[in-house]
């Protein structure tokens, strides 16, 4: 495999794997990762608490948010902007997972139960869903590994711009034609060139010699 195959094909991986990463967090968001029950006086049943990814994990939620918005970034940077973006996608996968781990810690499960309690009464240890947050940990990760491949390789992976770069001038179009000189301009010509400019060629065609035929007829 060529280089800059290899360079597009690692730069198509990594699009996919932020964009994977960043959709395992929005998607957890939403779920509930714990279930608290609340005693309440009198002959009532207790009451369930449901505990949502964004309640248990606040930070992650939000940096599937910015990852999507660091997904576009990548495609429009190159060189060192896209480094210091892998750098920024690490620190945003760091925040996840500390925010992951210490939000289903069990004193942590019990205060977001209290803080989401509606009636009065001694909330018990919630029963975590290790299935969400779990989910949640393995995005973060994707985007933890993708963040350190674009800080070390993203300098030599291909720009959105570059099929656009011009290896060589197009040929200036020299016609009255108002469609070709659009074309010319299309196509980065400068149609008020003359194509003779700049190779050496005037342009001129010979003098004729008709009046030396003439004398040559006289007697």
């Amino acid at each position: 495999m060529s280089r800059p195959d290899r360079s597009r094909r690692e730069f198509t991986i990594a699009l996919l794997a932020t964009l994977a990463g960043a959709a395992a967090l929005l998607a957890t968001a939403g779920q509930t990762w714990a279930v608290a029950e609340v005693s309440v006086a009198g002959p009532s049943e207790p009451a369930n608490v449901d505990l949502a990814g964004d309640d248990v994990a606040p930070a992650a939620a939000a940096i599937g948010w910015a990852a999507l918005a660091a997904l576009a970034a990548l495609l429009a940077a190159q060189g060192w902007a896209r480094r210091g973006l892998g750098v920024l996608l690490i620190v945003f996968a760091g925040v996840a997972l500390y925010d992951v781990w210490t939000g289903t810690r069990p004193g942590a499960l019990a205060r977001a139960a209290a803080a989401q309690a509606t009636v009065g009464g001694d909330a018990g240890a919630p029963a975590l869903h290790a299935s969400w947050p779990l989910l949640a940990a393995c995005g973060a990760l994707l985007l933890l590994g993708t963040g350190a491949a674009t800080a070390i390789r993203g300098a030599a992976w291909p720009g959105m711009g570059s099929r656009y770069d011009r290896h060589g001038a197009p040929a200036t179009v020299r016609s009255g034609d108002p469609a070709e000189m659009w074309k010319s301009l299309d196509s980065g010509a400068d149609p008020t060139v003359d194509p003779g400019q700049g190779d050496g060629s005037t342009g001129t065609a010979p003098a004729t010699a008709s009046h030396d035929n003439v004398d040559a007829k006289e007697p």
